[in-house]
């Protein structure tokens, strides 16, 4: 059993309700970007994790949480610090992440990579199996374009990031 604070559990609470700027259904900690929480008195650090370097969403992650943590009664500073160790994977991605991400149309990363490294991912719409890549880029540099051959749609896949690859 992990003994967590009062003052934990809120801000955890507050970074529940800050979304990905580009997917708004989904947390900054159901993406598993959160690392670390530092409370002192009524100051609050977050050390978060990229999901992919350069993305051009950090800086507003940033202010949103730095913003919905200073909503807090409790709290006179906040901060949201980016940190790239350990290096963020898509393992991290919580269960709840993962369904909310399909509930948005994007499929999420897959949880395992075959033996050469290979990846494949179900369709997020009718979770049929059979779905070939359209394009390796897609409209960010954390999706690619994927088909559906079952109900024909196209759909956007979270790309997996492993520290194995």
């Amino acid at each position: 059993m992990s003994l967590v604070s009062t003052s934990e559990q809120s801000v955890r609470e507050m970074l529940a309700l800050v979304k990905d700027p580009e997917i708004d259904s989904v947390s900054v900690l159901d993406l598993g970007m959160v690392e670390q929480i530092t409370i002192e008195r009524d100051s609050v650090e977050v050390k978060m994790l990229p999901t992919f370097m350069g993305c051009p969403a950090l800086e507003i992650i940033k202010a949103n949480v730095e913003n919905k943590l200073l909503e807090l009664d409790w709290v006179e500073k906040a901060s949201a610090v980016f940190v790239y160790d350990p290096p963020w994977t898509s393992e991290r991605v919580t269960a709840e992440g993962r369904q909310r991400l399909k509930e948005f149309g994007i499929a999420p990363p897959p949880e395992k990579l075959g033996p050469d490294g290979a990846w494949h991912v179900d369709c997020p719409y009718c979770e049929s199996t059979y779905t070939t890549m359209d394009n390796i880029f897609g409209p960010t540099a954390c999706r690619s374009i994927l088909y559906c051959k079952q109900c024909k749609n196209p759909f956007e896949a979270m790309k997996p990031v492993s520290t194995m690859m």
